[in-house]
């Protein structure tokens, strides 16, 4: 059963006042952006909470409200602006969601599913009670209790932040009690994971109504490097067809269990005894930019359909192999979208830059090739990436 709040019907909504519903978001990055978009073709009015006039959603979305995420002042006042608001990152304090609840104003996904998202240690603790398959994993405070994680679970031990961490930021591997020291005295909560032995890594993205309704799309492969996902593979390359079908059915049980509405990213570790959740996400995710041109109803238009309780979109995809490849900032700072002509003349490449300036290892914009032959995509993203880059990336 759901513990989720059950949803505010009785307020008078934006809908009611202008006869158009307004969406709002808080946080002015790529996933505002990219949501903006969306929601031009659905006739929609996307409202934007940003930090500043430079954030990526701020420079191309006109309903763009300056102020900060961890007000309530400045929460509260653009919420009661917006039929629902939504989120483009987990950073909004719990307690503030809460407090917006409480008043009645219809916040997605709500305060009780959104932790799970925001707090590593209640994430943990809430799948291993559900029998959900995870890491093994301990909340620690000291050496002593690091020692004894160590002892059960054998080195290198994963360190994560409890709270905060994104992209590799706030995670460390460490193979000793001596490397393990300085993070253990940051006075970050933190949470120990064993090493998993794994074969690559999944995502499945699903998304849910407030009233139930789910839709999944395929499983995709996702391959990190320094903790960034630089690739993303749709539907995942030779993948079990028990372990496709397993996936979806894992991330819809999840976003019901939970209460997620939106758009809920599972990310996984597939291994030889099966499948494992990393992480979640309760918004749009890396691991769906793909659906943009590789399926249907794209991540951005179905979170927009499930916040507003609209019919879900269909998530069949539009071609049989998707590849999309990230662009981060070159090491010698250059701006990649100098070289975006010569990216075009790539059959097939879909660029997208979020109007960030570009820095060594910052993610930028992604490209996305579709097409009859997975090898043939995966050559042609790669090859976009290295035009645009001015570097050689990875390729298979």
């Amino acid at each position: 059963m759901s513990d989720a709040p059950a949803p505010a019907r009785d307020r008078p909504t934006v809908r009611a006042a202008m006869g158009l519903p307004v969406v709002g978001m808080v946080g002015g990055g790529q996933l505002s952006r990219m949501t903006h978009q969306a929601a031009i073709a659905l006739g929609l009015s996307l409202r934007v909470l940003a930090d500043a006039t430079h954030d990526s959603a701020a420079l191309v979305a006109q309903g763009v409200v300056l102020g900060d995420h961890t007000s309530l002042d400045d929460v509260r006042a653009f919420a009661r602006g917006c039929e629902v608001t939504t989120f483009d990152h987990e950073h909004v304090p719990g307690p503030l969601i809460e407090s917006l609840e409480d008043e009645g104003l219809q916040v997605w996904p709500g305060s009780v599913a959104l932790r799970y998202a925001q707090d590593k240690i209640a994430m943990r603790e809430r799948l291993a009670g559900m029998g959900v398959p995870v890491p093994a994993f301990l909340p620690i405070a000291t050496a002593r209790d690091l020692e004894g994680f160590a002892h059960h679970n054998g080195w290198p031990v994963v360190l994560k932040a409890a709270t905060g961490g994104y992209d590799g930021k706030g995670v460390w591997v460490v193979g000793s009690l001596e490397e393990a020291a300085d993070v253990l005295a940051s006075g970050v909560r933190l949470l120990a994971e064993e090493m998993v032995p794994l074969t690559r890594e999944l995502a499945a993205v699903v998304a849910r109504s407030p009233y139930g309704q789910a839709a999944a799309w395929p499983v995709v492969e996702t391959v990190q490097q320094d903790g960034i996902c630089v690739e993303v593979v749709a539907r995942a390359p030779e993948l079990p067809e028990d372990l496709a079908v397993a996936a979806p059915e894992l991330a819809l049980g999840l976003a019901g269990a939970l209460g997620v509405v939106g758009v809920l990213a599972v990310e996984l570790f597939q291994t030889a005894d099966g499948l494992l959740v990393n992480e979640l996400a309760m918004r749009p995710h890396n691991s769906g930019h793909w659906t943009i041109e590789g399926a249907r109803t794209s991540q951005f238009e179905q979170h927009l359909r499930a916040v507003l309780d609209w019919p879900l979109g269909d998530t069949d995809t539009t071609s049989d192999h998707v590849a999309t490849v990230n662009l981060l900032g070159p090491a010698d700072g250059s701006d990649p979208r100098g070289n975006l002509e010569a990216a075009l003349g790539i059959e097939g490449v879909d660029p997208h830059f979020y109007g960030k300036e570009s820095r060594p290892g910052r993610k930028i914009g992604h490209v996305t090739v579709t097409g009859t032959s997975g090898e043939d995509v995966e050559r042609r993203a790669w090859r976009a990436h290295d035009a645009l880059v001015g570097e050689q990336g990875r390729g298979r």
